[in-house]
C-alpha cells in the first residue's frame, strides 16, 4: 500500500518521522493522482477550496473520509463523491 500526503506545514516533521514509509506530494492535487481515497486529516484552507471536479478527475475511486469535516456532504455527494464525515451525526450527513 503507497501513502501519499501533502500538508503546507507538517511535511518536514513528518520527513523526520515517516521517512521513506511514505510518498511526500508537492501540491493536493498532486498526492490524489490515482488516489484511491482522500482522508483529511487538517483543516487548512488549501484543502477547503479543491475543485471537485478535478479532484474526482484525478482519483481512482471519489472516496472522500473527512475528518475535520471541512466540505459540505451534500455538496461533495452531488460532484459525484462517497463522502464520510468523520465523528458528524447521521442527522448532519
Amino acid at each position: 500500500m503507497k501513502v501519499k500526503v501533502h500538508d503546507p506545514a507538517a511535511m518536514p516533521n513528518a520527513k523526520k518521522i515517516y521517512g521513506s514509509r511514505l510518498q511526500y506530494s508537492k501540491s493536493a492535487y498532486a498526492a490524489l493522482k490515482d488516489a484511491d481515497a482522500l482522508v483529511v486529516v487538517t483543516e487548512w484552507n488549501e484543502f477547503r477550496k479543491l475543485d471537485f471536479t478535478s479532484m474526482k478527475s484525478l482519483m481512482k475511486t471519489p472516496v472522500i473520509f473527512d475528518g475535520r469535516n471541512i466540505y459540505d456532504p451534500e455538496e461533495v455527494r452531488g460532484a459525484g463523491f462517497v463522502y464520510y464525515g468523520i465523528g458528524r451525526s447521521s442527522s448532519k450527513g
